[in-house]
């Protein structure tokens, strides 16, 4: 028993981190167009974060907790592995300035460690369908959405004088951000709730799965934490290392980030909200010119996308291998 509390602390550690990690998400283009002030965007933020289980279900905690690894073979000691690895995954990318994704680390964690103990028999190949498609279609969806909303606002506002655009844009970037401030905490907590859902189940605390109202409670409260600690390195790549924006911009890219990331938790996916708002950044700021994109910098990130559902897999399973040489 003091084990699974551990374990859940341990959980609740890398919600915390999810939230420092993919603040910048939520607060770079207000910070960088300084529509709002570092301190202002992320109480704003954190708050979004947690009152969002307001509004959404537990679909993406069902599908991270039962639907991608075969619950049978899942142990205490298999979590606490991948979760281990998945920590471990997200600090180094955040001290790389890294925009990484929380979400298939932790995916890639918890699959490994199980495939560590079990084989790769232990995979529910179904359950990774979508997240593996929307590995792909994330960004993409980001980035038309970024680009088609961007190109609306510039044909409604081109008769209007600068400053009445900007004006109003800043109004509707605070009300973007935190639509996807809402999607943000209401996609990613729900991987922690489905981890510890999972450890309640494995340890025989709970028959079936279902997510009690504390877990829920809990994970958005860390992750709303740990949006308040902020992410400053991954701020300035987001805010400005993509393209530069102005506040019209950042109403675009928030707001197709958010359209996107509700759609993928209506649906259930564990959808990588770091995937979607830098391909709607990159969507909006590529209207005006595609020079206008870092399309070097976005490189970077992508290939750091690539690889980590299979390094934080192998980190998590090594670490599960060295945990049972002494367990």
């Amino acid at each position: 028993m003091i084990f699974i509390i551990f374990i859940i602390l341990i959980a609740l550690v890398f919600d915390f981190t999810n939230g420092m990690h993919d603040s910048a998400n939520s607060i770079a283009t207000i910070v960088s167009t300084r529509v709002l002030t570092p301190r202002q965007a992320v109480i704003w933020a954190a708050f979004f974060n947690f009152v969002t289980f307001l509004i959404f279900g537990t679909a993406v905690a069902a599908t991270i907790g039962k639907g991608m690894v075969d619950l049978r073979v899942v142990t205490p000691t298999v979590i606490f592995a991948g979760i281990l690895g998945t920590i471990g995954w997200n600090l180094a990318t955040w001290f790389w300035g890294l925009p990484t994704s929380s979400s298939h680390a932790l995916m890639g964690g918890y699959a490994g460690a199980a495939i560590a103990k079990g084989g790769f028999g232990v995979i529910i190949v179904s359950g990774w369908y979508k997240t593996i498609l929307f590995l792909f279609l994330a960004p993409a969806i980001g980035l038309i959405l970024g680009f088609l909303l961007e190109v609306a606002v510039a044909w409604v506002a081109h008769k209007k004088s600068p400053r009445a655009v900007d004006k109003w844009a800043k109004v509707l970037q605070v009300v973007s951000s935190a639509l996807y401030s809402l999607g943000h905490g209401g996609n990613d907590a729900q991987k922690t709730m489905g981890i510890i859902t999972s450890l309640l189940v494995a340890g025989g605390l709970l028959q079936t799965f279902h997510v009690p109202l504390w877990v829920v409670l809990s994970a958005q409260a860390s992750i709303a934490l740990g949006t308040l600690s902020g992410g400053w390195r991954i701020v300035k790549t987001m805010g400005q290392g993509i393209t530069k924006l102005k506040p019209i911009d950042g109403f675009c890219a928030n707001t197709a980030g958010a359209t996107s990331i509700f759609l993928a938790t209506h649906m259930g996916v564990p959808v990588s909200t770091t995937h979607v708002i830098t391909g709607a950044i990159s969507g909006a700021g590529s209207v005006r010119r595609l020079s206008a994109v870092r399309w070097g910098i976005t490189l970077r990130i992508v290939w750091a996308w690539i690889f980590t559902i299979p390094v934080a897999a192998v980190v998590s399973g090594g670490i599960y291998l060295v945990i049972k040489l002494f367990v």
